[in-house]
């Protein structure tokens, strides 16, 4: 069966990665840490996938901007301490598996910045699969579209030849800016019913559901 898609970009945390709790934890503790209103769990899973500093000001209203350096440390500092409990979902391996068999690209659009998608990267058996990766602090954060405007231009390839996979209002909107199809994944930050009016092609509720679309529908 012909490609559907040339390339699938994937977001990282709470797409690929089961990372969603530590980052809302990490955020609460980093707003407490510097005396800030803390958010509830809600609204901090719901800025994951922004950049960081995008995400801790809409996360953190009332933390005054000569405190911002502090409370990025603050965050930083809690989710290196939680680094241990973040693990791939299961299943991914075999996904990424499949689309690298079947002659897909594969691309990493996401929230974290530069040197900490390195550093996962370097530390996981992800390192190497994937042809092209951007993060927020070296091009436009979501839901702006440069950063899939980025990756289709460095793999020359063509906004309907792009899917975008992700957990978050925030990736889908992304897909819908850059003009590409999106599927989106319940079972990371955000809640899937919010999704309908960004028009994914699917909701996958697993991994493993996510995979088996992909072999039909990819």
């Amino acid at each position: 069966m012909a490609r559907q898609f040339d390339l699938i970009a994937f977001d990282w945390d709470g797409t690929l990665f089961d990372s969603t709790a530590a980052i809302a934890l990490s955020i609460q503790d980093a707003v407490r840490d510097v005396g800030g209103t803390v958010p509830s769990l809600a609204d901090a899973k719901y800025v994951i996938g922004m950049s960081l500093q995008s995400a801790l000001r809409h996360a953190a209203p009332d933390v005054p901007d000569e405190q911002m350096v502090a409370l990025t440390n603050r965050y930083r500092l809690h989710f290196l301490k939680r680094q241990e409990q973040v693990t791939l979902f299961e299943g991914v391996l075999e996904l990424l598996d499949q689309l690298t068999a079947s002659g897909h690209l594969l691309a990493v659009a996401t929230g974290k910045n530069r040197n900490g998608l390195d550093r996962v990267l370097d530390t996981t058996l992800l390192k190497g699969r994937f042809h092209a990766t951007r993060t927020s602090d070296e091009t436009a954060g979501k839901p702006h579209p440069l950063m899939l405007q980025e990756l289709m231009a460095e793999l020359d390839v063509a906004p309907e030849r792009l899917l975008m996979v992700g957990d978050t209002t925030h990736d889908l909107q992304m897909a819908v800016n850059a003009g590409c199809a999106s599927v989106g994944v319940s079972y990371g930050a955000h809640h899937f019913d919010g999704f309908g009016p960004f028009k994914p092609l699917y909701v996958a509720h697993s991994v493993a559901e996510l995979q088996r679309w992909m072999a039909d529908h990819s």
